[in-house]
């Protein structure tokens, strides 16, 4: 069922299509053109033609050697000579040597890469990632608790101002109580 509805869709693209293409022109018989008919038209003249002709032929014999031809490798291959490469590989020779001492490291330090320990990676990553877990929850808590410290730091401060602020307003009221007695304030 889908693909007849698929297929009833793309023909009915296929003709929107051929009619923008052709318009409303039709072939002899009266029928609208239809593109596919006319490529395989054009096709078969042109596999005609190819084949009437003896160069059209030898140019179909000799089509590997002109994909050859337009490789761009092949360019390289005909304007570089060996010696020239041999340049370049020679000047690269530091880089080269100093490449392999490094591969050469690495498979002699092939057997720590075998270790049981690099095995175990896997169940250590679970093992790691519930202890990843464990500790975003005590940040969280950790800073939920920072939080809680800096309110209670923030009320303890303004408690003491106040405190502070209610001694000096009594030291205030008792020293004039004092003068006004003249008791001398003892120092």
């Amino acid at each position: 069922m889908d693909k007849k509805l698929e297929t009833d869709n793309l023909e009915m693209r296929l003709q929107a299509l051929e009619n923008q293409i052709h318009g409303e022109r039709r072939n002899k018989s009266g029928k609208p053109l239809k593109c596919a008919e006319s490529l395989a038209r054009i096709q078969a003249g042109l596999t005609s033609t190819a084949n009437k002709r003896e160069r059209v032929k030898i140019l179909h014999k000799k089509i590997e050697d002109l994909l050859k031809y337009l490789d761009p490798q092949f360019t390289d291959h005909i304007t570089v000579p060996d010696a020239m490469k041999l340049e370049f590989i020679l000047a690269e020779e530091d880089f080269l040597l100093s490449q392999a001492a490094l591969l050469e490291q690495v498979s002699n330090m092939q057997p720590l890469l075998d270790s049981n320990y690099i095995r175990d990676v896997p169940e250590h990553a679970t093992k790691l990632q519930r202890l990843s877990q464990i500790h975003i929850k005590e940040q969280d808590q950790t800073e939920a608790q920072s939080l809680e410290v800096k309110k209670l730091f923030e009320e303890y401060n303004k408690m003491m101002f106040l405190l502070s602020k209610q001694f000096t307003q009594w030291d205030e009221t008792l020293r004039k109580l004092e003068e006004a007695k003249g008791i001398r304030p003892v120092e």
